[in-house]
């Protein structure tokens, strides 16, 4: 497995720190193996490193409570600081107390976790200004390119706009691919939505998921899901919206808020969807009839978030501009289209620029070969978008 310096400069600041570093994201994006990479560094300075992953059945069974895992590390801890690593802890009841305790005890404590108890309301009230968490994502690109070399596969832009980041994909091809895809999505919506959350209508939560999903890079509401399944069976805007949340809470999608021109400020009633990796929309969609148009939006927003940009919807005399991408005091206005071929579309996608800051950069990103730059927008091929990792080389 390739290692994810990205996410691994963040964190190496706060090793010995007392703060309890949480390590979220998306299941199978890739948190055990990052963890597994900071013990190893760890390990190379400190004997006192404790390390269970609980995903493995017969680690869950050495611990049916809180205080039989806070016994187990007193027993083989050293003296000093001892570090302790648990990843997916959140079926040990009060695992919340023994990662306090340790803090307390001067130990440094990870944690990994994919679910809805990583954002409980209850946790942060607890661990309040005691922790400090980092989101982890599945592979962009460029890691999937790394990891792809590293495994003696080739992956094209193409492949990556359907099929996604999550890094273990890679080791199939074919139906197994979709295979793998779809039993993902379903331990994410069963385990870890329905069984959790007690959902008792399963079928309508199934049909908002799928809405949800299939809907990325395009303004979602629970009005608008709620007048697209209300046949199905009797329901509340507030029951959809509970169910979005729920979404949300296991990393699946985010939302974007829009940036409004008048009120100089985020609207928080505005907001875009996109999938935490595009496959989620790829495996819902029959006989190969991919949604690249929105799949590639949708990829432009995953990348410019690692690369480290604060995003919004941008607003101007009602014309959309898909992203405001800002860093470092320096603002880009970005429009993304699978291709401006059509005259249409080209219209289309140039008109929104119109009216825009004139000193901030103006960039259009499609899978088009020829080059539709102008004096005032530069266009970037989706290919070369992908191979970059900053926009200030413009």
């Amino acid at each position: 497995m390739i290692l994810r310096e990205h996410y691994l400069q963040q964190i190496r600041p706060f090793y010995d720190s007392d703060l309890i570093k949480i390590i979220t994201g998306i299941r199978r994006c890739g948190k055990s193996v990052i963890m597994q990479q900071i013990r190893d560094e760890i390990q190379n300075s400190s004997t006192d490193v404790i390390y269970l992953e609980f995903e493995k059945r017969e680690v869950r069974a050495l611990f049916p409570n809180a205080d039989s895992l806070l016994e187990y590390v007193n027993k083989r801890r050293k003296s000093g600081r001892c570090y302790v690593f648990l990843d997916e802890p959140q079926e040990i009841d009060g695992w919340v107390e023994v990662c306090q305790s340790l803090r307390l005890h001067g130990d440094s404590v990870f944690v990994t976790g994919s679910n809805s108890k990583m954002l409980s309301t209850e946790y942060v009230k607890e661990l309040s200004g005691r922790f400090v968490s980092f989101r982890v994502r599945p592979f962009v690109y460029g890691e999937l390119q790394e990891y792809a070399q590293e495994l003696g596969k080739e992956i094209t832009p193409l492949d990556y706009l359907i099929w996604g980041g999550f890094p273990k994909r890679l080791e199939f091809s074919g139906e197994a691919l979709r295979r793998y895809l779809e039993d993902l999505n379903e331990t994410i919506i069963y385990k870890d939505l329905i069984v959790h959350f007690k959902i008792r209508k399963e079928a309508l939560f199934r049909a908002v998921v799928d809405f949800v999903l299939r809907s990325n890079s395009r303004i979602v509401s629970a009005n608008s899901i709620f007048k697209a399944v209300k046949q199905m069976q009797k329901c509340s805007e507030n029951t959809i919206q509970k169910y979005i949340r729920y979404l949300e809470m296991a990393y699946a999608v985010d939302f974007l808020e829009q940036y409004s021109t008048r009120t100089k400020q985020a609207l928080s009633f505005y907001r875009k969807c996109y999938d935490s990796d595009v496959s989620l929309n790829s495996i819902r969609c029959p006989d190969n009839r991919f949604d690249l148009d929105h799949n590639l939006e949708n990829v432009v927003y995953n990348e410019l978030l690692y690369m480290g940009y604060k995003l919004h919807v941008f607003n101007s005399d009602r014309r959309e501009i898909d992203f405001l991408a800002q860093k470092d005091n320096r603002k880009y206005y970005i429009q993304v289209a699978y291709s401006v071929a059509d005259d249409k579309a080209y219209q289309r996608e140039f008109r929104a620029f119109e009216n825009v800051d004139p000193l901030s950069q103006k960039i259009l990103i499609t899978s088009d070969e020829l080059d539709y730059s102008t004096s005032i927008v530069r266009h970037i091929h989706f290919r070369d978008f992908l191979a970059m990792r900053n926009l200030e080389s413009l």
